[in-house]
């Protein structure tokens, strides 16, 4: 596993990063692991985007709509 190192990071940014590891009974080490591990699990704009474009994908025409429609239309 790689270690990371942070540099120049606030001291009211630790203190805040502290108080909340200590309240979800974490040491400052492992919650910033999990908030690390959080991050990297979300996709980035892109990756949704790309995924809503494969997944939205159809080879419908703008002919086979109108046809269903008036075929909807005909039932009734």
């Amino acid at each position: 596993m790689t270690a990371i190192t942070i540099r120049d990071v606030p001291d009211d940014t630790v203190n805040a990063l502290k108080v909340r590891a200590a309240q979800a009974g974490k040491s400052l080490q492992a919650y910033a692991l999990d908030l690390l591990a959080r991050e990297a699990a979300k996709p980035t704009l892109a990756e949704m985007a790309a995924r809503l474009e494969r997944e939205t994908r159809t080879e419908l025409s703008t002919t086979d709509i109108l046809d269903a429609v008036e075929d909807g239309r005909d039932r009734r």
